[in-house]
C-alpha cells in the first residue's frame, strides 16, 4: 500500500510538472514573437503588444490546470483564442497565432482524456460548434484568408485520441484494481493455509503430547503405591505431579475440540515414525511411483513430535511428486546426524513440486521444520525434476527460542 502510495504521488508530480513546462513553453514562445520579434516580422505575432500578452498569460496559466478542470479550460482557452482572433488581430491578418491554435489542440485532447466522458462529449461539441459558428461567415463569404477546416479536423482528431487514450487508461486501471484483488486474495488464502496447516499439526501433536503426559500421571500413580510412608515430602511431590498432568490432559483435551473438525474422529493408531517409512514407501510403490528409499548413519530414537514431523515431511513430498511430477522416480534418503537428521526426496520428473496447486503443500513441510527449529527448503534440479530437503534437530529446542525464529 504505501508503495502504490509513494508511485501515485509520483506520477501527479510529473503530470504537474509536464503540464508547467507546456504551458511555459507555449506562453514563452508567444512572448518572445510578440515583445522581442514584433510584427510584421515572420516571427512576430500581430495585434496590441499588451492586450495579446495578457490571453497568453491567462491560456498558459489555463493549461496547467487541464487535468484538473478539463472542461473549463476548454472553454476558457476557446473564450481567449477567438477573443485574441476577432477583435485583437488586424483585419489583413490571415490567420491566428500557432501558439493558440496548439493551446486548442490541447484543451480538446484534455477534455476527452480526463474529464467524465459524457461532459466530455457535451464540452466538446459545445466549443466546437462556437469556433464553427464563428469561422460559419468566412466561409460562405469564399473568404480565403478563413479556411479553417483543416483545423477542425486536427481538433476533431485530438479530441478522438484523447478519448483512446482515456479507453487505454481506464482499461489499465481495472487491470491493475483486479491485479490488486487477486493478489490479496491469494495472500488471504495463503494466510488461512497456514492457519489450517497449524491447526492440522497441532491436532497430530496432541496425541504425542497426551501420550507422554500420561505416562507421567501413570508414573507418579504407581510410585505413591510403592513409596516408603516415612517419605512424606516426595510423596506429597509425586502427588503433585499426578494432579498437574491430570489438569494437563483435560486442558489437552480441550484444545483437541477446539482444533478437531466435527467431523474428524479421535486417532486411535499410534502416531507414524521413520521406522513406518518402509510401508510409506511400498504405499507408493503399489500406486505407481517408483521409489528408492536409503538410511545412512545409525538410526536414532527421535522425540515424538520430531519423528512424526519427519514422517509427515516425507509423506508430502511423495504425495506431491505423485501429483505433480507426472512420469518420474523419485528417491528418499535419511540421514541420521550426531546432532540431526536430515531429510531429502528428489525426482526426476518434467514438473515441480507443486505445479499448478495451491502450494499447501509445501507451507505445511515449511511449518512442521520451522515447529522444532529445523530448516526446509524446495526447488528445481538443475537437469530437471525437484528436490525437497529438510533438516530436523535430534534434541527440541525451548518454545521461546522457536517462537522468535519463526517471528525474526
Amino acid at each position: 500500500m504505501l508503495l502504490g502510495t509513494v508511485t501515485k504521488t509520483t506520477r501527479e508530480r510529473l503530470a504537474w510538472g509536464l503540464d508547467l513546462l507546456l504551458a511555459a513553453a507555449l506562453s514563452g514562445a508567444a512572448l518572445y514573437e510578440i515583445w522581442v520579434a514584433p510584427f510584421p516580422s515572420d516571427m512576430g505575432i500581430p495585434g496590441p503588444r499588451l492586450e495579446n500578452t495578457v490571453i497568453f498569460v491567462l491560456v498558459g496559466l489555463t493549461l496547467v490546470l487541464r487535468r484538473r478542470v478539463p472542461i473549463a479550460t476548454l472553454f476558457a482557452i476557446v473564450v481567449a483564442v477567438l477573443i485574441q482572433r476577432e477583435i485583437f488581430l488586424p483585419q489583413s491578418v490571415d490567420q491566428a497565432p500557432i501558439e493558440s491554435f496548439l493551446a486548442l489542440l490541447v484543451a480538446f485532447y484534455s477534455t476527452t482524456a480526463y474529464a467524465e466522458l459524457r461532459r466530455a462529449a457535451i464540452g466538446g461539441v459545445i466549443a466546437g460548434a462556437v469556433i464553427v459558428a464563428t469561422d460559419l461567415p468566412y466561409l460562405i463569404a469564399g473568404d480565403p484568408r478563413q479556411d479553417t477546416v483543416p483545423s477542425w479536423i486536427f481538433m476533431a482528431t485530438l479530441w478522438l485520441a484523447g478519448w483512446a487514450f482515456r479507453r487505454q487508461r481506464t482499461q489499465s486501471a481495472r487491470l491493475q484494481d483486479r491485479a490488486a484483488v487477486l493478489e490479496r486474495e491469494r495472500e488471504e488464502r495463503a494466510r488461512v493455509a497456514v492457519a489450517e496447516e497449524r491447526a492440522r499439526i497441532a491436532r497430530e501433536l496432541h496425541d504425542v503430547v497426551a501420550h507422554s503426559v500420561s505416562v507421567i500421571v501413570i508414573q507418579a500413580q504407581a510410585a505413591q503405591r510403592l513409596i516408603d510412608r516415612e517419605q512424606h515430602d516426595a510423596r506429597g511431590a509425586l502427588g503433585s505431579i499426578e494432579t498437574s498432568g491430570r489438569q494437563a490432559l483435560v486442558e489437552l483435551r480441550r484444545m483437541l475440540g477446539i482444533l478437531r473438525r466435527a467431523d474428524e474422529e479421535p486417532a486411535l493408531a499410534p502416531q507414524p515414525g521413520l521406522r513406518h517409512l518402509n510401508t510409506l514407501v511400498e504405499q507408493f510403490r503399489e500406486s505407481g511411483l517408483p521409489v528408492e528409499l536409503s538410511v545412512e548413519g545409525e538410526a536414532k530414537p527421535l522425540p515424538p513430535g520430531v519423528d512424526l514431523s519427519a514422517y509427515r515431511i516425507v509423506q508430502e513430498g511423495l504425495t506431491n511428486v505423485l501429483k505433480h511430477a507426472g512420469p518420474a522416480h523419485a528417491r528418499v534418503a535419511i540421514h541420521y546426524r550426531d546432532d540431526e537428521v536430515r531429510l531429502e526426496i528428489l525426482d526426476d520428473g518434467a514438473g515441480t513440486g507443486e505445479g499448478g496447486g495451491s502450494g499447501h503443500g509445501l507451507i505445511g513441510m515449511l511449518e512442521r521444520a520451522a515447529l522444532y527449529g529445523g530448516v526446509f527448503e524446495s526447488g528445481e534440479r538443475e537437469g530437471g525434476g525437484y528436490f525437497v530437503r529438510a533438516r530436523l534437530p535430534l534434541s527440541i529446542p525451548s518454545s521461546e527460542h522457536i517462537v522468535e525464529e519463526r517471528t525474526t
